[in-house]
C-alpha cells in the first residue's frame, strides 16, 4: 500500500489516458475515483481497465487475486464535487486548453488546500492552468505516456510557480508507481515531444514531396535507427488529429517552420482518416486495429 502522503487519486477523464492512470495507480495501491460526463464513459472505461488487467494476468506479471484488488479501488463519478477528499487530481481530458482551465476552476472550489493538481497535457503550458487556481505552487504537469501500463516514463512539468515540495511530492509518486520521473521546465512540449515534433514532421513532409512511400520511410527508421514503430505508424497509432492539433500547438509558442503541422496532415483530418481509431490514416486497419496487408 503507499506510504504516508499522496494516497488518495482523482482523475478527470476516463479516456484511453485516464484508464491507463487509473489502472496504473490501482495496481500500485492508491485508492482511485475517476470522474467522466456520462455514466457510459466511465462503464467503457471499467471494461477498458479489466481487459487490460486480464493481459496482465494472462502474462504473468499479477495473480487474478492482486487484478481483483487493483480492480476494487477504481471507483467512478459524474461529480467534481466528490473530490474533496483527494490528496492528488490528475486531468486527463481533452487537449483543449479551455476545458483544462474549466476543470480545474472547479476543483479549485472543492478540493481542500493541500491537494495537488496535475495536467497530463503533452504541449500545453502548465502556468497558464495554473493561473485558473488559488493553488499555483501546488500545480505541475505530470505527462504519462500512451499506453501507461506499458510505458515507464512520465514528464514531472515544474511552472516557474511549482514549489520545490510539489516537485518532491511527485518524484515521489511516480516512483512509486513503478514509473520512472524525469522533470522540466515548462516549456512547450517539454523533453520527448520538443523532440519528437519535428522529427513526425518531417516524415510527413518526405512522404509529401515523393522521396520515398510511407512503408519505405517507416522501415527505414525502423531498421536504420531501430525505432520500434515508424513514425508515420506512430502518427496513425496517437491520432492524425492529435498530431495536427500539437504541431499547431507548437507553431503557435515558436513560430519555427519545422513545427509547423504539414499540409498532408490537414488533409487528411478534414476526410476523416485519423488512423487507427477510424481504421485508415497513412495505413488501414481493421476493427481491432490491426493493419491490415
Amino acid at each position: 500500500m503507499p506510504e504516508v502522503g499522496i494516497q488518495k487519486v482523482g482523475i478527470v477523464g476516463f479516456g484511453a489516458m485516464g484508464s491507463g492512470i487509473a489502472q496504473v495507480c490501482a495496481v500500485a495501491g492508491f485508492d482511485v475515483l475517476v470522474r467522466d460526463v456520462e455514466q457510459r464513459f466511465l462503464d467503457r472505461g471499467a471494461e477498458r481497465i479489466a481487459a487490460s488487467l486480464a493481459r496482465v494476468v494472462k502474462s504473468g506479471k499479477l495473480t487474478e487475486a492482486e487484478a481483483t484488488a487493483a480492480r476494487g479501488r477504481v471507483g467512478g463519478t459524474l461529480a467534481l464535487a466528490d473530490f474533496g477528499d483527494r490528496d492528488l487530481v490528475i486531468e486527463a481530458v481533452i487537449e483543449v486548453l479551455d476545458a483544462k482551465k474549466e476543470v480545474f476552476g472547479q476543483l479549485d472550489a472543492v478540493c481542500g488546500p493541500a491537494t495537488i493538481f496535475a495536467s497530463n497535457t503533452s504541449s500545453l503550458t502548465i502556468v497558464e492552468m495554473a493561473a485558473t487556481t488559488k493553488r499555483p505552487d501546488r500545480f505541475a504537469g505530470l505527462h504519462f505516456f500512451n499506453p501507461p501500463v506499458m510505458m515507464p516514463l512520465v514528464e514531472i512539468v515544474k511552472a516557474i510557480t511549482t514549489s520545490d515540495a510539489t516537485v518532491t511530492a511527485l518524484r515521489d509518486f511516480v516512483k512509486r508507481l513503478g514509473h520512472t520521473g524525469v522533470v522540466c521546465t515548462d516549456s512547450t512540449g517539454f523533453i520527448v515531444n520538443r523532440l519528437l515534433v519535428p522529427y513526425l514532421n518531417s516524415a510527413v513532409r518526405m512522404l509529401e514531396l515523393g522521396i520515398a512511400s510511407a512503408e519505405e520511410i517507416d522501415q527505414a527508421v525502423k531498421l536504420g535507427l531501430r525505432h520500434p514503430m515508424g513514425p508515420l505508424e506512430l502518427i496513425d497509432y496517437t491520432g492524425v488529429d492529435i498530431n495536427y492539433h500539437v504541431a499547431n500547438v507548437f507553431f503557435e509558442e515558436f513560430k519555427d517552420p519545422t513545427m509547423a503541422p504539414p499540409p498532408l496532415l490537414r488533409r487528411m483530418m478534414l476526410a476523416g482518416h485519423l488512423g487507427v481509431k477510424t481504421g485508415k490514416g497513412f495505413y488501414e486497419y481493421d476493427e481491432k486495429g490491426k493493419r491490415k496487408t
